[in-house]
């Protein structure tokens, strides 16, 4: 290990290096490195105090905390560096991208090895936070934000918290860590369960559709007017994000309960919220007169506003 090599890894792995002068003067995270290899190497020679002293020393002027005891491979790199934190029995291997926030913490008090180990051309995306003896496979990614407590395969990418793995392997993208692209497994398990409620649902509309005698008709007929209230309801747009309504998911039902009489359940996350009035007033004003609809009753439920139902929206009309 060469202080140019360490150089050259920082304009590999931040393209925001201009020179080699503010290479050797401004990265923090490569300041962390060197002087960790000074405290390492007194470490490894029992001057246990002023190994500690040392480290205590590079904490205090990068904003980086490596415990000397850690083991530190070739061309590691820290983007940014501050809170970093890598406990005493961690081994982190080459060529290993590590961003600003990132813990490798132990979960023993026992004096054994209870810290990760990181293999090689790992990223680790900021303010994740790896815990125990754990291993993460070589070229595995971890998103941002993530908490791993388990082992992690070779070429896995680990999102979310606690971590799951979202991809089995990553694409041959080297190490860049776009995590706007990161996959979502959570998010893949509710869709289809969200799919597969959908299914049923129009199966059983298309069953109740097909029963014989005056119930069905009446029930069809209901069906109609309802959507059609839900189109109504369209036109009103919530002025604090400019969406309608209906696809923001604040329309949770509509009841009609005769042929001038319907009620419209809507969600808010708070009834003391501002714009309850107003939405109230616009929802009376689309459905009175519409079908001779005469009476409306809206009533506002205090229940948490689901994002989640607006994107499900979204992305069934594109």
């Amino acid at each position: 290990m060469s202080i140019i090599e360490d150089i050259r890894t920082v304009f590999a792995k931040d393209p925001a290096a201009k020179s080699t002068l503010e290479v050797i003067t401004c990265y923090p995270g490569l300041h962390a490195i060197w002087m960790h290899r000074i405290s390492h190497f007194l470490w490894t020679h029992k001057l246990f105090f002023f190994a500690r002293l040392s480290s205590h020393f590079a904490r205090f002027l990068t904003g980086v905390e490596i415990h000397p005891g850690a083991k530190i491979g070739k061309r590691f790199f820290i983007d940014h560096g501050m809170g970093v934190v890598i406990g005493e029995t961690a081994e982190v291997g080459d060529d290993v991208l590590m961003y600003m926030g990132t813990v490798l913490g132990g979960t023993s008090l026992d004096k054994i090895k209870r810290h990760p180990t990181v293999e090689d051309r790992v990223v680790i995306g900021a303010g994740s936070i790896i815990l125990g003896p754990i291993t993460i496979g070589t070229g595995a990614k971890i998103g941002a934000g993530s908490v791993v407590v388990r082992s992690v395969p070779a070429g896995a990418t680990v999102v979310g918290v606690p971590g799951r793995i979202a991809e089995p392997e990553c694409p041959a993208t080297g190490t860049d860590l776009n995590y706007a692209n990161l996959p979502d497994p959570m998010l893949r398990v509710v869709s289809r369960l969200l799919d597969r409620q959908n299914r049923l649902e129009e199966r059983l509309r298309s069953l109740q559709k097909a029963m014989p005698g005056p119930e069905a008709e009446k029930l069809v007929a209901q069906m109609k007017q309802e959507e059609e209230i839900r189109e109504a309801l369209r036109d009103i747009l919530d002025p604090e994000v400019g969406i309608d309504i209906v696809d923001l998911g604040l329309i949770k039902e509509i009841v009609i309960l005769g042929d001038d009489q319907v009620k419209v359940d809507m969600v808010l996350t708070s009834q003391a919220c501002p714009m309850v009035s107003h939405l109230t007033e616009q929802v009376k004003r689309r459905v009175e007169g519409l079908n001779g609809i005469r009476h409306v009753d809206v009533r506002v439920l205090d229940e948490p506003w689901n994002w989640d139902y607006f994107v499900r929206q979204q992305k069934a009309r594109a």
